[in-house]
């Protein structure tokens, strides 16, 4: 009798031990897609952000496209993205060519002390928005702080 027993309590702890391990292996393999789909998103903000802030770099390097911001009219601030064209036409222009294809931006010229916020449209309503800013403080001759902020998401 004991040892039906014995044979028993064996079985019982062998199904013990199965049903832990299958446990353990779906876990595995839920945390596993968790953590998957977890790295694509930081992997797709990372290389927003790494590429506004080339862009925001090159412009910020340019003496010409410094000069543009910095002669922005006191009066004409905040510069949103639809006047760029006649505000600030290369910067525009440098930053529609430095765009990845998988990126839109929009920027804009404030004043240092502004809050530059984003006016939310169609393009970017409902969609994860990455902003990196600057500021261009001067040229040679100048000295007139502008805040240049641009704004991307993904198409």
């Amino acid at each position: 009798m004991s040892y039906l027993i014995k044979k028993m309590n064996k079985k019982g702890w062998m199904r013990i031990v199965e049903a832990f391990g299958a446990m353990l292996l779906i876990a595995g393999i839920v945390f596993a897609v968790i953590g998957n789909q977890q790295d694509k998103r930081e992997d797709a903000s990372s290389k927003a952000y790494t590429s506004i802030v080339s862009i925001l770099r090159e412009i910020e390097l340019d003496g010409n496209l410094r000069s543009e911001i910095i002669n922005t009219g006191d009066l004409s601030l905040p510069v949103e993205w639809a006047n760029f064209s006649v505000s600030a036409p290369q910067t525009r222009a440098r930053i529609a060519e430095k765009t990845p294809g998988y990126l839109e931006c929009a920027g804009k010229i404030c004043a240092t002390n502004d809050a530059c916020l984003l006016a939310q449209d169609a393009k970017n309503q409902g969609k994860t928005i990455y902003a990196e800013s600057v500021i261009i403080s001067s040229t040679i001759q100048t000295y007139n702080p502008r805040l240049l902020k641009l704004f991307c998401w993904t198409k």
